[in-house]
């Protein structure tokens, strides 16, 4: 056998090896929400968007507490 002829075999198996591996990790790697975003920054909510999200909850909890009320 030729030198060229094994580096083609070492190269063909290599690169099956690296597909078995890639395959491997994508179906381990999908539980849950990933910790952050790639960047690393986190996602910051305006002063309004709090206050809006602050009174929607308080109507739910004023609207839960009054069926339980009832």
């Amino acid at each position: 056998m030729d030198t060229a002829t094994i580096i083609a075999e070492l190269e063909a198996e290599r690169d099956r090896l690296n597909q078995a591996i890639a395959a491997l990790q994508r179906s381990q790697g999908g539980r849950g929400r990933p910790a952050g975003k790639p960047d690393g920054r986190k996602r910051h909510m305006s002063a309004a968007a709090r206050r809006r999200i602050g009174a929607a909850m308080k109507r739910r909890w004023a609207e839960r507490k009054k069926k339980a009320a009832a």
